[in-house]
């Protein structure tokens, strides 16, 4: 039936991540060409809203990372339209987008989370903010914190903070990027990427993937720049951490709404604690990405994944 079926992979837009985005949507649309379905690749232009009315695909798949694509915009757009659309709905990309939305919902249905506290760029200008920094940690936790802004992907604007004299300017890097920055404890330990698929309308989690930053900071440079980043899937955990980080993805998955495929990023401390971090509902899709590596070590191909997203979409069309 595929061979009858047009998909619309959307990819690009404007966003900072759109190079990545670019590469992620040619690796879907070479892969569902290959399962024989009609594809449409689409750059996010202003001519996108008459080129799908022109073209009106069966649904489509969004490879947009980040604004607009990962945040409800794109989303809200195509309900609007009437076209089916991979992964997850309205409410659920804006909560996961807004990390500090999405860490308030893990806190209060007892997710752990490292303790964090949310500064506004309003703040600052509007109410003087600045002049409480010192409460910082007491607020979050003793140096070292993270700082980065509360709606961004690819670790855009992350940094680990080691001292006050570095949060200012932590701060006002990660509000360049938007007009809320999170101040997070820093948790030492082991990072994880937990991706979850929806398998015949089930959700499965894929094994755990670790992470070894050489710089010990996994931020947009050590995600994207070859040989910066060691990769072991499945994770190197102890059986009884590997249950729980297996329960806790799939507690945030349902948590958030999500659907289709979500992927939550996590640390695991010297004492075999987990703390979930955030949850990313549009992971990338090139070839060092980590939903596709998970996916290898549950034997899954890359073209069995995106098939299996785009099936999860257009059977939302059928009803």
């Amino acid at each position: 039936m595929s061979g009858t079926q047009k998909i619309a992979v959307l990819m690009g837009g404007r966003s900072l991540e759109r190079e990545v985005s670019l590469v992620s949507g040619k690796r879907v649309a070479e892969a569902l060409s290959e399962r024989g379905y009609r594809v449409l690749a689409l750059d996010v232009t202003p001519d996108l809203v008459e080129t799908l009315r022109a073209e009106r695909p069966d649904a489509c798949y969004i490879a947009l990372h980040g604004k607009y694509g990962e945040d409800g915009t794109i989303q809200e757009l195509l309900e609007f339209l009437g076209i089916p659309y991979t992964g997850p709905g309205v409410t659920a990309s804006a909560l996961a987008w807004d990390k500090s939305v999405a860490k308030r919902l893990f806190a209060a249905a007892g997710i752990p989370t490292p303790p964090w506290i949310t500064l506004t760029a309003d703040a600052f200008k509007e109410m003087g903010a600045a002049t409480a920094l010192d409460l910082v940690p007491e607020a979050v936790g003793e140096f070292p914190l993270v700082v980065k802004p509360s709606k961004q992907g690819s670790a855009l604007g992350l940094a680990r903070v080691a001292s006050a004299e570095e949060l200012p300017e932590a701060l006002l890097s990660a509000l360049s990027f938007g007009e809320a920055a999170v101040v997070e404890r820093w948790v030492e330990g082991t990072e994880l990427a937990v991706s979850v698929l929806d398998i015949d309308g089930a959700p499965v989690v894929l094994p755990p993937v670790e992470i070894v930053a050489k710089s010990g900071l996994f931020d947009f440079s050590a995600m994207y720049t070859a040989g910066e980043t060691d990769y072991y899937v499945p994770a190197r955990l102890a059986e009884e951490t590997t249950a729980e980080v297996l329960r806790l993805a799939r507690e945030v998955h349902a948590l958030l709404g999500c659907r289709d495929v979500s992927r939550a990023d996590m640390v695991v401390d010297a004492e075999g604690g987990v703390w979930v971090l955030e949850c990313n509902t549009s992971p990338g899709m090139t070839e060092t990405s980590l939903l596709p590596m998970a996916a290898a070590a549950h034997d899954m191909t890359f073209q069995d994944v995106v098939e299996q997203v785009v099936r999860a979409a257009l059977g939302r069309r059928e009803r």
